[in-house]
């Protein structure tokens, strides 16, 4: 028997060296070959299946949030945009009319007519707030302090006849206007502070409402009006302002004034803000104060023999040719 192994080794010892086959061996090669290819395919494919995990991991997640949790995230709607059409002289419905520059200059002189801005048509005034409204309105020329380069205030500088410039970051939003030099800035993260004074620009909070900014604008001067019609307000003012996304290029604009003091109840105002789209679009000078020397200060000129229109005539002399921007 130890013959008969010896013999059978010796055989398998020379197939070995003359290069035959080992159908067991043969195999044991391909099984190692495929479980080595094995390995290498799951370590290449596993980076991609983590992916797509996490993917549906973070899918999963945002679908069991809370709707109220779940909020757009908020659009920036900084750029260079104005506000077309009359409402700086009257904000409700109002036929063309003359200026008192109209003697010197013609048409280039004439208020333009317009629709109301106003929702609902018309500004609801208290009876008493309505005399004082008409007094403004019937020497307007000297009374609006826009005329004089005081600060117009919030919302009339949305629609003064020059642009504004929107900076937006995650703390404040800033805005300049070209009107006068003036801006302002909209504080994002300190609700329930307060101005310590009132100011021509007032204090402004804002927030976001999905995509829409709403600015609360509270503590300003009393001495502001809200177009060259004579339409003012109290000290009272609460000015809630509301900037709408309504495309890349265009904001819908809203203001909600609640003032007990003037009005008999809140009023609304709305109107577009166009993207200026023009190259190198930007926010120019308009020094306004320099401008409005003559009629601030002409009294104090040497020679002045009394107040004058702003076509230079005395105003007893072009009395007819003053007439409000509301027509009337």
């Amino acid at each position: 028997m130890n013959v008969t192994i010896r013999s059978t080794g010796i055989k398998r010892l020379k197939a070995t060296q003359r290069g035959e086959s080992n159908p067991q061996m043969f195999i044991a090669i391909i099984l190692g070959v495929v479980a080595i290819l094995g390995a290498m395919f799951f370590f290449l494919l596993a980076p991609e299946q983590s992916t797509e995990m996490d993917r549906v991991s973070d899918a999963t997640a945002v679908s069991t949030t809370p709707a109220a949790v779940v909020e757009s995230a908020a659009q920036d709607i900084s750029g260079i945009w104005q506000a077309l059409g009359s409402a700086a002289w009257n904000l409700e419905g109002h036929a063309a009319s003359k200026m008192p520059v109209t003697g010197v200059i013609g048409a280039h002189g004439g208020i333009p007519a317009g629709t109301s801005v106003v929702v609902g048509g018309e500004i609801p005034y208290q009876p008493s707030a309505l005399a004082q409204r008409d007094t403004n309105r019937a020497d307007w020329v000297n009374l609006d302090p826009a005329a004089k380069c005081y600060i117009p205030g919030i919302p009339r500088l949305t629609y003064m006849p020059a642009p504004l410039q929107i900076l937006q970051t995650d703390s404040e939003i800033f805005i300049a206007y070209e009107w006068g030099g003036n801006s302002r800035s909209i504080f994002m993260e300190r609700p329930g502070s307060s101005a310590p004074l009132p100011s021509w620009m007032g204090y402004s909070l804002g927030r976001w409402e999905g995509n829409t900014l709403v600015v609360d604008v509270t503590s300003q001067m009393p001495d502001t009006w809200f177009d060259a019609s004579g339409n003012y307000h109290s000290g009272s003012v609460h000015v809630e302002e509301r900037y709408t996304p309504m495309g890349e290029n265009h904001i819908q604009y809203e203001a909600t004034i609640t003032d007990e003091e003037v009005f008999s109840r809140p009023w609304t105002i709305s109107m577009p803000l166009y993207r200026r789209l023009e190259e190198n679009a930007r926010i120019l000078e308009y020094k306004c104060v320099e401008l409005a020397e003559d009629l601030l200060y002409d009294h104090l000129r040497r020679g002045y023999d009394g107040p004058r229109n702003l076509d230079g005539s005395t105003r007893e002399s072009a009395g007819s040719l003053v007439e409000n921007p509301a027509d009337q």
